[in-house]
């Protein structure tokens, strides 16, 4: 006799599929209910999909959200030149046309000291913020350094791996196009920071401020002396870390992000 014959078999396949249904709509929920939307952004000339690893590895926490930002991954390249205002839009833009109320963010350089700028200027909109390597002291001398590893040419010439990178990432759109709007953002921010000292003490909103320990780009001094001023921040330090997103371990990374926001 088959077993598809049985009685008990089938009896006891279809408990079984009825508990795994059961169990799906149970999760989806729960998913849709009761978990947080966490948001996550990259850094500047990057793009959203940098951030895949993170995004997988948290997958089952959170309800996860990812956006390049205007000009950046492919997005047409806008008119208005780029700035941290400028890409706060886009989060809030998107926060509304997805109808989210409230949501978590961690930001990558750049995209934390956005996350930092919409704590101070939107706190409904932030439950709490997650910060990895963003550099947030800016002078003339900062940013005159960090222009020059943005000259499309000298990366054509001595890392051309890394050009291909660029052109790849933000293709069909000119690669070369996006480094120069970042490079003119940078210079404005060597001349005015976008969030001043004073700022920060204002920001009440939950923050963990992340910073490897071999980032040559974020200062650790600079990053304690915001950690100082918000009022309701932690600090933590990744070993073995430097700077570029792609040479962090991810694991390590979404500990600290689980640990924080849960």
């Amino acid at each position: 006799m088959h077993l598809i014959n049985d009685p008990q078999f089938r009896h006891h396949n279809l408990q079984a599929g009825f508990n795994a249904g059961r169990h799906t709509i149970l999760h989806s929920f729960y998913y849709l209910h009761f978990m947080q939307h966490l948001l996550l952004l990259h850094g500047a000339i990057g793009a959203k999909d940098q951030l895949e690893n993170l995004a997988h590895e948290l997958k089952n926490d959170f309800i996860i959200h990812t956006l390049s930002f205007a000009g950046h991954g492919g997005n047409p390249i806008p008119a208005d030149p780029f700035s941290i205002e400028f890409f706060a839009k886009d989060v809030l833009q998107y926060l509304d046309n997805n109808n989210i109320k409230q949501v978590n963010i961690f930001g990558y350089s750049m995209g934390g000291y956005v996350g930092l700028y919409i704590a101070k200027h939107h706190p409904e909109k932030i439950i709490k913020l997650v910060t990895q390597a963003s550099k947030v002291y800016w002078d003339d001398a900062v940013a005159a350094k960090e222009i020059k590893m943005l000259d499309a040419n000298i990366l054509e010439q001595k890392v051309p791996a890394f050009a291909a990178q660029l052109a790849n990432r933000h293709a069909p759109q000119d690669w070369k196009t996006v480094l120069n709007k970042a490079a003119e953002m940078l210079q404005k921010l060597g001349c005015s920071n976008t969030l001043a000292a004073e700022d920060y003490s204002g920001i009440t909103t939950p923050c963990l401020l992340l910073l490897g320990d071999r980032d040559k780009m974020v200062t650790l001094e600079e990053t304690v002396t915001v950690y100082k001023q918000l009022p309701n921040a932690q600090l933590g330090i990744l070993p073995n870390t430097p700077h570029p997103i792609e040479q962090v371990d991810v694991a390590l990374l979404s500990f600290f992000i689980r640990r924080f926001l849960k």
